[in-house]
């Protein structure tokens, strides 16, 4: 039986397919099981982290303009990059990313882990074991795992827009801008826009992850190549990155400026009261959607290096774990 169980462990998996559950009997099956959620976890982990620190310097252009009355254009944000970096210096263009590293890290391990256990689980549940999951059920596997790992995660979010839209007297570092929010603010303050969020995130992941297996189905389909080249996955992860940010996108601004209300001046309680004075004061298109072309660079590259990064990490895990395996 344990051999049985490693041979398995060690075939590579068609596009999209679903690992079977173990059943009761399978009490060796645990271990595999086990490292599978543990190379999730590395590989969804690394691929957050390249894939923020690849556009960090474009995110936080991004929200400085989101949580501001201030017209954008790309014009407009390439002057407050060159700004910045007159100022402050090259590296000025990262602030706040090691807090988004302290959430991205997780957040993405998470979710990543999360997606491959709930496509597992909907296997199961939908009788679609061992095989690619249907349209629907594939859809809400990514969005329970965009909820899961944003439910886990979110201080940190917010703790990452307040360090990128304050001047470094503010906050010295993330332990102080906790320390600080939780003094003045009150504990409350670091789940402020956390409703937001979720509604955000749930059309967000759900159609990244529904877009990025789908297109990967339709490739082995009609390629006949089980695995598609690493800038053919890049392709595949920017056109899921570009339908779920914008789809999510109103949601996002939202967030931002309720997360971000102790140090612009501003009073945002409720969601729909949120957008009501963003429309009032900036239009629809201005406001809600401010800084969306932006979006539409940096979110394509982003989602395209962190899918592209989770395979490829995951194809080298389970090579080397094979050739421990063969050497034994």
């Amino acid at each position: 039986m344990g051999n049985g169980v490693q041979q398995h462990q060690a075939t590579p998996l068609t596009q999209g397919e679903v690992l079977p559950l173990p059943s009761d009997s399978q009490a060796e099956g645990l271990k595999p099981q086990t490292r599978s959620v543990v190379n999730s976890l590395l590989s969804g982990a690394l691929a957050g982290a390249l894939a923020k620190t690849a556009v960090a310097p474009l995110d936080r252009t991004k929200i400085i303009f989101q949580v501001s009355s201030a017209r954008f254009s790309a014009k407009e944000a390439y002057r407050l990059i060159y700004r910045t970096y007159l100022k402050d210096g090259f590296l000025s263009l990262w602030r706040g990313n090691s807090a988004t590293m302290v959430r991205v890290i997780p957040y993405a391990a998470i979710q990543f882990c999360a997606h491959e256990q709930y496509k597992r689980l909907l296997g199961g549940y939908f009788g679609f074991q061992g095989k690619a999951l249907p349209p629907v059920p594939r859809l809400l596997a990514g969005s329970m795992a965009g909820t899961t790992a944003a439910m886990l995660t979110y201080p940190l979010d917010m703790v990452r827009a307040r360090m990128a839209v304050t001047p470094k007297e503010m906050y010295s570092n993330i332990i102080h801008v906790f320390v600080r929010i939780s003094r003045e603010e009150g504990l409350k303050t670091l789940y402020r826009g956390f409703t937001p969020t979720i509604l955000g995130v749930v059309p967000y992941a759900g159609l990244s992850f529904f877009t990025y297996e789908t297109l990967k189905k339709m490739h082995a389909e009609r390629s006949g190549r089980p695995q598609p080249y690493s800038y053919e996955r890049l392709v595949f992860g920017a056109c899921a990155g570009l339908l779920g940010q914008s789809a999510s996108y109103p949601l996002d601004v939202v967030r931002r400026r309720m997360q971000t209300a102790g140090v612009t001046g501003h009073t945002y309680g409720t969601i729909l009261g949120t957008m009501r004075d963003i429309v009032a004061e900036e239009g629809v298109v201005r406001g809600l959607y401010k800084g969306l072309s932006m979006n539409w660079v940096k979110g394509p590259i982003a989602v395209g290096i962190s899918f592209t990064t989770f395979d490829m990490t995951q194809i080298l895990l389970k090579k080397l774990s094979q050739l421990r395996y063969n050497n034994r």
